[in-house]
């Protein structure tokens, strides 16, 4: 294959709903660029792109696919993105690497939800965005509409570069605005029959040119001054002020397409070609605060944006040039890790089908195989700036979770090495084992997230397993002062064990002070490793207790702290003072005041009116404005307290604090709730008491598994 330099090289990636046809306009593509001979079909499960098992047993896109083309001497590199929105962590690692993305809508459906989420996931990530309204040989299809819902959703920058002639079951022919022009196709592919446009059509065209052309003029002052002057712009110029106005997200210009037929799937490639930015326009920050902008007079520099499991082959890591070139058996440092990498391999991927090449130039993307200890979000570089490490994808936080068990204890380390390699492929997909909660959790971006765990252990390993709701990580404190006192006595022939321990236990504040009747001869504070404090103070007086014994009254403490005495989770911010107790000359010993400042610190915690706190998280919603008084209720059912409201957009947004406990497939009811358009994000804000009623419910349940047990 041919060496392409960074002016020859375009990447896209197609982002849309789960019915848009990205996978088929994929498919046209490739067709039209000559890198297949023959179109794949979804629904014969034979596409370039819906390769992988489980995207044929579930008859949908799950993870994002790389391929390219190769279109009038330009290397486009495609990334097929899922459309549903439980796999937006495939969406982020396309568009991480992606200079243009390719907004595939339905003409039929409109907007939708997964043309709002693909929006908003340009939109965060400042990605230049072309829309692309497909399925317009539908039946129903209606551009007109489908526009009018563009611009009231996303603004007037929404600008028909294309609009049909013919829409229906009999669409083969548009009206082409950058070359004014109408466009007549063939179903199937093929050359396309260009005439001038017809008089029935000019009319509209020249106005739509018209609004076309301002906008592209406003890309620079320079096509503005020109435009002044002139009252238009030459072709040459109107693609200039095109790409320049995509670049900025100033311009988002609308093409028209049937993949299905395979017309104007050519039209959109060429438009790429001439008027997509290239990559040197999007840059990468690095850790040394420069911008990695695909300059190939940089030093190598590769960010591994993807890593996937393929059966037979081992690891593949997909990655993409930000400096200088890479070529075959080149030595690079991982500067996250500081490890030596060669890539003995070099790889360009179309699907499943993958071809060596020797070299690949800044602004490529290409993959490796069996690379030693570099996953995704890992930087290869030349050992002359072995310290630069690039901007890692920043993913979306969770919104799901689930505990796993195996029904096998004997199959729990396995599960966890599987768990942990699809971590690695997908590290939107999180796992983690909770010593707190000592359950293995396993969080996600929705029920389907989670359920491709499940479909991988079912299909391919054949763990038996099961899943478990996840506890809640409550917290137990006191409200008031307590005392108590214990006296560990045990004689059993020879040295018997002795301790005697009295405390007293008060909540810590910020202002708190001693009281006046201790003389506090020491004070040790503990940032407890889950939050909160324990402050001992040490108030012995006389000898009655010898220091020496001290560090061990502290470990039964911790103990207690670690297990809380009314549910078993976490207790914190207490004090606790040891003022008096006694020892033995013989049988006095650590165990003897650990035992007892354990036993101690329970009496006096369930006397000092404990509370249990659980956490509260900061939830924002973002809804349809006719969808908020459902959801509204629905959040106040789950004990939200709404703390505002504001417009986003077209869309409205519900800021809450919500307690966890309450959230649990909170994804699940508010996709049920809002058809699929809401969504919504969570982050711990602190912890609160919980209410007296929920209390005594947590308590009661606490004593049912003790018995249990």
């Amino acid at each position: 294959m041919k060496v392409f330099q960074a002016n020859e090289i375009k990447n896209i990636a197609l982002v849309g709903g789960a019915k848009a046809g990205k996978t088929t306009l994929a498919e046209a593509m490739l067709f039209e660029g000559g890198s297949i001979k023959r179109r794949g079909t979804v629904d014969d499960k034979n596409t370039v792109s819906d390769y992988r098992d489980i995207e044929l047993d579930k008859g949908q896109s799950v993870v994002s696919t790389i391929m390219h083309t190769v279109y009038e001497g330009v290397k486009i590199n495609i990334i097929d993105t899922p459309g549903t929105a439980d796999y937006v962590g495939e969406v982020a690692t396309g568009l991480s690497v992606a200079d243009t993305a390719l907004l595939v809508v339905d003409a039929h459906e409109g907007v939708d939800v997964g043309v709002e989420i693909g929006w908003r996931n340009t939109q965060s990530r400042n990605t230049p965005t072309v829309f692309i309204i497909n399925k317009i040989d539908h039946e129903k299809s209606n551009f007109e509409e489908t526009l009018t819902q563009l611009k009231a959703a996303f603004g007037d920058k929404v600008t028909v570069a294309q609009y049909p002639v013919n829409q229906g079951v009999d669409f083969d022919t548009v009206i082409d605005l950058v070359y004014m022009k109408q466009i007549k196709y063939k179903k199937g592919g093929g050359d396309a029959e260009i005439t001038d446009i017809p008089d029935s059509e000019k009319a509209k065209a020249e106005e739509l040119e018209r609004a076309l052309i301002e906008a592209a003029a406003e890309g620079s002052e320079e096509l503005m001054e020109t435009y002044f002057e002139n009252d238009t712009l030459t072709i040459d110029q109107l693609r200039e002020g095109i790409r320049l106005g995509i670049a900025k997200r100033a311009y988002f210009p609308v093409f028209i397409t049937s993949a299905k037929e395979c017309i104007g799937a050519g039209r959109i490639l060429e438009f790429i070609n001439k008027s997509g930015p290239l990559p040197k326009r999007r840059y990468r920050k690095g850790s040394d605060d420069v911008k990695y902008n695909s300059n190939p007079d940089d030093p190598t520099t590769l960010f591994v944006f993807k890593t996937e499991m393929e059966p037979h082959l081992g690891e593949i890591s997909y990655f993409r040039v930000y400096g200088g070139h890479v070529e075959e058996g080149m030595d690079l440092i991982n500067s996250n890790t500081g490890n030596k990498e060669r890539l003995s391999q070099l790889l360009v991927s179309t699907g499943k089908n993958r071809e060596k090449v020797t070299t690949l130039c800044a602004g490529d993307i290409g993959a490796a195989i069996k690379l030693k200890e570099t996953h995704s979000n890992q930087t290869l570089v030349d050992a002359s700036h072995k310290n630069t490490v690039l901007a890692p994808i920043v993913y979306p936080a969770p919104i799901y979770s689930v505990a796993i068990k195996a029904d096998n204890s004997s199959d729990d380390e396995k599960m966890g090495l599987v768990l942990n390699e699809m971590h690695k492929s997908d590290p939107s997909l999180r796992v983690g084992y909770s010593r707190e909660l000592k359950q293995l959790i396993v969080e996600g971006m929705g029920e389907q997230h989670i359920n491709i765990a499940k479909w991988y252990f079912d299909k391919v390993h054949k763990i038996p397993f099961h899943f478990e709701t996840p506890k809640i990580p409550y917290r137990e404190t006191i409200t008031k002062s307590a005392m108590a006192d214990y006296r560990h006595k045990k004689q059993s022939g020879g040295s018997g064990q002795f301790g005697e321990v009295h405390i007293m236990i008060k909540p810590y504040t910020e202002d708190y002070t001693d009281p006046d009747e201790y003389n506090v001869r020491g004070t040790d504070v503990h940032e407890l490793p889950w939050g909160g404090k324990l402050i001992f103070k040490n108030c012995i007086v006389g000898g009655a207790i010898d220091t020496r014994f001290l560090p061990a009254i502290m470990k039964g403490l911790m103990e207690r702290m670690d297990q809380g005495p009314l549910t078993g989770s976490y207790a914190r911010d207490i004090i606790v003072y040891v003022y008096d107790g006694k020892m033995h000359p013989v049988d006095s010993n650590e165990i003897s005041f650990k035992l007892a400042g354990r036993h101690a610190f329970s009496t006096a915690f369930k006397n000092a009116a404990p509370k249990i706190m659980e956490p509260i998280y900061d939830v924002s919603v973002l809804v349809p404005e006719d969808m908020m008084g459902n959801v509204m209720t629905d959040l106040q059912g789950r004990r939200a307290i709404i703390m505002g409201m504001e417009s986003k957009g077209h869309m409205q947004q519900i800021n809450a604090r919500v307690p966890l406990a309450e959230m649990n497939r909170y994804s699940t009811a508010m996709s049920s709730l809002t058809s699929g358009r809401g969504t919504f994000s969570m982050t711990y804000a602190e912890y609160e008491q919980v209410p007296s009623d929920v209390q005594k419910i947590l308590l009661k349940k606490y004593e049912e598994e003790e018995d249990e047990d």
